[in-house]
């Protein structure tokens, strides 16, 4: 018989209610899935005729989008590649959080989505949890099953949209809004189109989809304060977590000064709004299979990680 450890007592000892979804609960989740399923859509419909018409990305494209689909609304179909490709990743990530809260009797809301007029259409999604973590264990699988479960969804959806990709030469360093290229995103057009330059590959709007994925699960991973990533470093370093989010944060600011001006805003976010992590007074050591995939979250990071992310 397997002894039961400190945090297994503790995770059948403590459980909370879930609250019950009101019907006006369920309709604010709906419509927020919807406005950001149109707004994505709208900005797939300018992914997708630039891809028709082998054009780079310009500002122009997003400003001008509203009057072609006022005059033709049919064009909107074009830019569900796009927008279904984002929403299932980002409805991934965010169930794997929803799901390991339910397994540990965490009180969790379901996925808010966050519409939005930016050149992604969307400012991405969150779950909210209502009640306390007590142990490092289901810190550690609440923390990772988001991003584990996007990038595992992210994978299959990146090779499709690579695979229907097209070579134009020095398309991709032409026009207003250049995308970075992540390394998975450089080994999947290596696979597709060896010895093509990343810059003179046109992604399909399934592929830019798939790349927002990969931002969003980058960004996540970040090992900073409430983030996911602060999460993992949290059941790993747990007191000394506080200091490593400091210096994380400060890391931040050669990147925005050398490479792209967004990590410094993403550094005084940060540092204002998300340092600080409820403690947990739990000593339970993490095991074997759990460190193993803590270094699986490094992988994942390192993989989606770009030091210029769009400029």
């Amino acid at each position: 018989m397997v002894p039961r450890t400190t945090s297994d007592s503790l995770r059948a000892a403590i459980t909370f209610p879930q609250q019950e979804i009101s019907a006006s609960r369920w309709a604010l989740h709906w419509c927020l899935l919807g406005l950001t399923l149109l707004t994505t859509t709208i900005v797939g419909v300018v992914f997708a005729r630039g891809f028709e018409t082998n054009r780079p990305l310009d500002l122009d494209q997003f400003l001008n989008i509203l009057p072609v689909l006022a005059a033709r609304p049919l064009l909107l179909v074009d830019g569900l590649a796009f927008s279904l490709t984002l929403l299932t990743i980002l409805l991934s990530h965010e169930l794997g959080h929803y799901f390991a809260c339910r397994y540990y009797g965490i009180d969790a809301s379901l996925p808010y989505f966050l519409p939005a007029p930016t050149p992604i259409g969307t400012l991405g999604a969150f779950i909210r949890i209502r009640s306390p973590i007590y142990t490092r264990r289901a810190l550690f699988d609440v923390g990772i099953a988001g991003p584990l479960a996007g990038f595992v969804v992210l994978v299959p959806l990146l090779a499709i949209g690579v695979a229907s990709s097209k070579v134009i030469p020095g398309i991709a360093e032409r026009g207003d809004l250049i995308f970075g290229t992540p390394a998975i995103l450089r080994a999947m057009e290596w696979a597709v189109f060896p010895g093509v330059r990343s810059s003179d590959i046109l992604l399909h709007p399934v592929a830019r989809g798939a790349w927002v994925g990969i931002l969003a699960t980058a960004l996540n991973l970040i090992p900073i304060g409430q983030l996911d990533g602060g999460h993992i470093l949290y059941s790993f370093a747990g007191r000394w977590h506080k200091l490593l989010s400091r210096l994380f944060v400060v890391a931040l600011v050669p990147l925005g000064i050398f490479y792209s001006h967004t990590w410094l805003v993403w550094a005084a976010l940060l540092f204002f709004f998300a340092l600080r992590h409820p403690t947990i007074f739990d000593d339970t050591p993490l095991d074997r299979n759990r460190v193993l995939l803590g270094l699986a979250a490094l992988l994942v990071f390192l993989l989606t990680f770009t030091l210029v992310p769009i400029r």
